[in-house]
This record gives structure tokens, sequence and C-alpha cells, in this order.
């Protein structure tokens, strides 16, 4: 595979959810003279029976539109695999449907083992570290598929001696951020048709010039398999013990109230709290082994430095062998902002087994700065260009610098 631009004849296989965005990217592709091969992973959301689906063959076989129950219509739902059949039919290319539930299970169990430890997860960056730019991969090499494509709103830059991956055009769709985790051989082979818009409405719109019937779907807000959002209960099923009354603690350490488990609350947090005052109230610390959490006002929840581990970085290492200037962006729904990072040896391996880390320090305190959660770094120059990632491990903490 290369990271040349890609040649109108190559065989490309589209990540095909169901949805408008991916199903665009397909339309997009089959316009441009690609080969376009569609696929829909099968993760197994709650209440649906995987054998209403094939398993993936090369004869593109998809689900039978008789045996669909229409029901939510989240990610990778069968309703989703109705509406992936539909476009693929329209365009008139193959869809394979693959069997990813025993694989989805490695991130259901990394999901609720973070809560169980503490710390807020954030599922999607996994699965499209593992699953959609990880094992998929192995699929497009058995149909001979040189490239993978998805409905992400972020960019591949193939004008310089090595692709680079940057953020969309459209800022409030922008997903560059769950996408860091790729490594650079990854970058060469994807391909992200969608991010070259500057609004969902132009994307909605390609979707409709093709008769795709998902061109008005709404947009999915849920984890795919939570989708009633009760991600505590999901936690409780497989983690029973949890379900422990704790102390609810103020910042000096005095019980304040009592709370049904630690995993029910996230940094941050102001909703359901329990805690009167005077003064809005939030989450701001969390000890799972002493089942408790902390609580106390908005100042409270300022950190002005962090460490994570797990760090993917897209360019040369060298360039962060000393403390460098970049914008980092420490939760999806955030800015980046400007900080300074460098290079640290960290001790936890984290949930992939990379080790090596980064300490970040931000210019200006930031808020719910949250153990657990992915933290993904742009150039302070080119604040479009992403250069890596990692995972929150502590807040207001430092380490060795690595020599």
């Amino acid at each position: 595979m290369t990271h040349l631009t890609p040649k109108p004849g190559s065989k490309v296989l589209v990540a095909m959810s169901g949805g408008v965005d991916s199903s665009a990217a397909a339309a997009i592709l089959v316009e441009q003279g690609f080969e376009v091969v569609g696929c829909f992973m099968r993760l197994g959301s709650p209440g649906e029976t995987l054998d209403e689906l094939q398993p993936f063959d090369t004869a593109g076989v998809s689900c039978d539109p008789a045996k669909v129950k229409i029901g939510h219509q989240g990610c990778c739902s069968v309703g989703d695999a109705h509406d992936a059949r539909q476009v693929a039919a329209a365009l008139g290319i193959p869809l394979y449907v693959l069997n990813f539930k025993k694989d989805f299970g490695r991130i259901i169990d990394y999901f609720v083992d973070e809560y169980a430890k503490g710390r807020t997860p954030n599922p999607c960056v996994r699965c499209n570290d593992w699953l959609k730019f990880g094992k998929l991969h192995a699929y497009a090499g058995q149909i001979g598929a040189e490239y993978i494509a998805s409905g992400h709103y972020a960019r591949i830059d193939r004008s310089g001696a090595e692709p680079r991956l940057l953020r969309g055009l459209d800022d409030a769709k922008d997903q560059s951020y769950v996408l860091f985790g790729a490594s650079k051989l990854r970058l060469s082979e994807m391909m992200l048709p969608i991010g070259e818009f500057a609004t969902k409405q132009e994307v909605r719109a390609i979707a409709e010039k093709y008769d795709l019937p998902v061109f008005d779907k709404p947009d999915s807000q849920e984890i795919c398999f939570v989708p009633d959002n009760d991600y505590a209960g999901l936690v409780e099923r497989r983690r029973p013990e949890l379900r422990v009354n704790g102390k609810i603690l103020d910042e000096s350490g005095e019980v304040v109230g009592e709370h049904g488990g630690q995993h029910k609350f996230t940094i941050g947090q102001r909703r359901g709290v329990g805690v009167a005052k005077g003064y809005p109230i939030y989450v701001t610390g969390k000890d799972p082994k002493g089942n408790t959490i902390t609580v106390g006002d908005g100042e409270a929840l300022m950190s002005s430095r962090c460490v994570a581990n797990e760090l993917n970085l897209l360019v040369d290492e060298a360039l962060f062998a000393d403390w460098r200037r970049v914008l980092v962006q420490h939760r999806y729904n955030m800015a980046p902002v400007p900080a300074r990072v460098r290079l640290v040896d960290v001790e936890d391996g984290g949930v992939s087994g990379r080790r090596g880390g980064i300490e970040v320090e931000f210019d200006s305190p930031q808020r719910a700065v949250t153990p657990g959660q992915a933290l993904a770094m742009y150039d302070g120059d080119d604040p479009s260009w992403v250069l890596g990632g990692a995972w929150i491990v502590s807040v207001n903490q430092g380490v060795s610098c690595l020599s």
C-alpha cells in the first residue's frame, strides 16, 4: 500500500455504518471512479441476534431485509445494517457484513473496567484503533483492497513526503480527535472523503443527489452498546460488586453525603450528586479503592498539568525530546488549548500495552481534565495538523523526563 494520492480504479473498502456520513463517503468514491466495496461491522447491539446477518464471505451477501427488526437506530444496530444494504444497492456496490461481536466484547470489557478503576473511558477512540482502522485492515487485505475509507470528519494530506492527519473543514463536526491512535502506516491506507466538506448540509446533499434513503437520517448521539444511555446499569450488570454505597467527601475530607457507587459519577459532573451547599457543586475526584467521591466548587475542577500514557505519535519522536509548544484537546467536545508537552516515562503501560507517555503543562488551568480520557495534540503553528495523542492517567502530577 502507498501514501501517494489514490488513483481511480483502486479498490477501497468503505466502513458503512448505515448513517449518512459513511454513505456519502461511499457515493463520493464511486463518483470518483474507485472500485468500492462496502463493509458493515456487526458488533452485537443489546437485544439483537447475530444470526439475522450473514458473516463475512466472498459472495458479498448482506442481511435479509425481511428479517430485520427496525428499532434503535444507533451505530451498528440491525436497523443500520438494513440501511447500509439499501445504500449499497442504490450505489451498485457489494456489501459485506462482518461479525465483530467477539472483538467488540474487548471494547465493552475495557469500558466496564475503566469505570471500575475510577476512570472515564472513551470507547469510540478504542473502536477506531482496534477495529475500524485495526482489525478491519485484515479483511481489506483478503479482498485485495488498497485503502480503507470511513465517514469521519477529518482529512489526510498526501502532499508531502509522509501523509498527515488533519482536522476536518467543518469545525463543528471535526472528528480528528478520535483518530489520533492510527499508526503512520494506517494513515497511508486511509481515505476520508467527507472531511473536505465545510458543512453537514453539503454531505446530506451528496446523499440526496444519489437518492440514498439515509440522506435525512438523524445523527446517532449514543454509545452503540449503551442505547438507553444507562452506562452505570451496564457496568453493574457486568460488575455487580460495584453496586455498593460509599461516602461523599468535600475537599477537606469531611463526609457530606452518601452515594450508590463511584462508577456512577464522572469528573465535572454536577447533576445527581446529591449534595447541596448553596452554590454549584461538582464531582472533583474519585477513589475506586475506597469507593468515595470528592465534591467541590468549580475552582476545584481546574488543572494546570496532566500525564498521559500509551503515546502514539504521527511525527518524529525527536520533536518531543524537550518541551514543545502544541495545542491540546483533552475532551471530544472542547477546542484545543495552548500547552507545552515533553516525553516522559510512564510506569502504567495502559490498555494497549504500549509504554511511553507525555507530560502536559497547560498555558492556563483547564476544567475537568479526566483520567481515562483521550488527549490529542495539534501543531502550534498549523492547528489543523494532528501530531498524535495519548491517554490521561493522572492530573496535576509530574514524572521524570526521559533522557
